[in-house]
């Protein structure tokens, strides 16, 4: 499939390598406000309920890559009295929807499955329907492209609470293509989504498959011979973390780590972060699954990198976010450049080699960390890890090759799932590329619709 996906992308993109500033003769920029109905939704008084009869969609429902995400997680329903009464708000299949304010303001979807027979929309939101000119398909596109994207937010008003008037649509302007070709792109930019969705599907597969290896290995582990410990086959003790295996052992993170973070800023401030150097300065926010992401760090003077050894970056350790979103977890195997820790990071590093460094981020990243996180935060408005409460965090402690056993398991589970992101955002980044190209006419469609291969250039004129 990501053959036949990378060969259709080559077909399409190869239309025209030139990127031409004039639209195509037979296209106009037609202003919104001549052709689409634009309407809002409605709840009850007292709101939406968590569970009922109606659907009730809102911006919570909303993703960032315009699909509608309904779960038992987020549903909210409203009456199906309340439903029938309602003049405005009922939603149609590839009805486009529309964040009108609060935080998410512009997020923009499409209703591709209609997953109830009769759904609504509450007050949050705007449909978009189009009487005449658009396809419903090729207009999301272009609210959901850079160009739509941008009219939109030139439109949001106030600071505190942003939002998007019904006037919005007023000189909101798109290109128009003809029908059959605005088809055509909704159809390619669709085979490029749906690609997409099979990938995180794939990838919450594979999540799922890791988080239930992960509660069997983390409280049963594995044997010499590869084998998972049962109660049939193996010994097992009570443990303060429940039943382990008899030769593991409950220990409390600060007996066997080195754990050091930055002492408040040393003297440091943001006006000395440089855009490029030798040394990293490594933060909170440059955390991304699991790694370093280094592209996004900024850099220091060689001076305050030796200021503190203890933070010095070696490899081969674990790093804990302390302050914002508590509890992040990075694992950093080899190091591009040389690098220190900002504020609000721990370095964890084994004393006397009482663990595998892997196997302690495992640990980290499963539920045994997360309940410890949920319980420290519990009742407290106050984000922030103390390295007190920290060091008291208990974790089950194999001996040493069955450490390295588990953290390899699970990093082959991860180098799987690794593989899929890169690749979904390879195609994220064809579907931006495509929009640019199609939304605009610098790439034309028209050999497809002639029945062409997909291999001919046609160029806007």
């Amino acid at each position: 499939m990501k053959l036949q996906m990378c060969n259709f992308l080559k077909g399409v993109r190869g239309f025209s390598k030139d990127m031409l500033v004039n639209i195509p003769q037979d296209w106009r920029k037609v202003s919104i406000e001549r052709d689409v109905v634009l309407i809002s939704g409605i709840r009850p008084s007292g709101g939406a309920l968590d569970e009922g009869q109606i659907p009730s969609l809102g911006g919570e429902h909303i993703t960032n890559d315009g699909r509608v995400k309904f779960t038992e997680d987020n549903a909210k329903y409203i009456p199906e009295s309340f439903f029938r009464k309602m003049r405005k708000g009922k939603v149609k299949r590839w009805d486009i929807l529309i964040n009108k304010d609060g935080a998410n303001t512009g997020k923009v979807a499409i209703v591709r499955e209609m997953f109830s027979p009769e759904i609504a929309i509450n007050e949050h939101l705007f449909i978009v329907r189009s009487t005449k000119l658009f396809d419903q398909k090729y207009l999301f596109y272009w609210f959901l492209s850079s160009f739509g994207q941008k009219q939109i937010k030139d439109r949001i008003t106030g600071s505190a609470q942003p939002g998007l008037p019904s006037s919005f649509i007023k000189n909101f302007y798109v290109l128009k293509p003809p029908l059959p070709e605005q088809r055509k792109i909704a159809e390619i930019l669709e085979t490029v989504d749906r690609a997409i969705e099979k990938t995180d599907a794939i990838i919450e597969k594979y999540k799922r498959i890791k988080y239930g290896l992960m509660q069997d290995l983390l409280t049963r582990g594995i044997d010499e011979n590869g084998k998972s410990r049962s109660k049939e086959t193996h010994r097992f003790k009570d443990s303060p973390l429940g039943r382990i295996p008899e030769e593991w052992e409950v220990v409390e993170l600060g007996k066997i780590s080195f754990l050091k973070g930055r002492i408040g800023w040393q003297g440091l401030t943001t006006q000395e972060y440089l855009e490029d150097g030798k040394y990293y300065l490594v933060t909170g926010i440059n955390f991304k699954n699991g790694q370093i992401d280094w592209e996004t760090c900024v850099y220091v003077t060689r001076r305050r990198y030796e200021m503190d050894k203890n933070i010095q970056l070696k490899g081969n350790e674990v790093l804990v976010t302390k302050d914002g979103t508590i509890g992040k977890v990075a694992y950093i195997d080899k190091l591009p450049k040389p690098a220190t820790l900002g504020t609000g990071v721990f370095i964890l590093r084994p004393l006397e080699n009482a663990y595998y460094p892997k196997y302690l981020y495992y640990v980290l990243t499963s539920p045994i960390f997360d309940r410890f996180i949920d319980i420290l935060q519990a009742g407290s408005t106050i984000n922030h890890l103390y390295q007190r409460d920290f060091v008291k965090f208990k974790l089950p402690l194999p001996p040493l090759p069955e450490q390295k056993r588990i953290a390899e398991i699970l990093s082959q589970i991860d180098a799987v799932i690794e593989k899929e992101e890169m690749y979904k955002e390879k195609l994220e980044r064809e579907k931006r590329g495509l929009m640019e190209d199609l939304l605009t006419g610098r790439v034309r469609v028209t050999q497809l619709l002639n029945g062409g291969d997909g291999n001919g250039k046609e160029r806007s004129s």
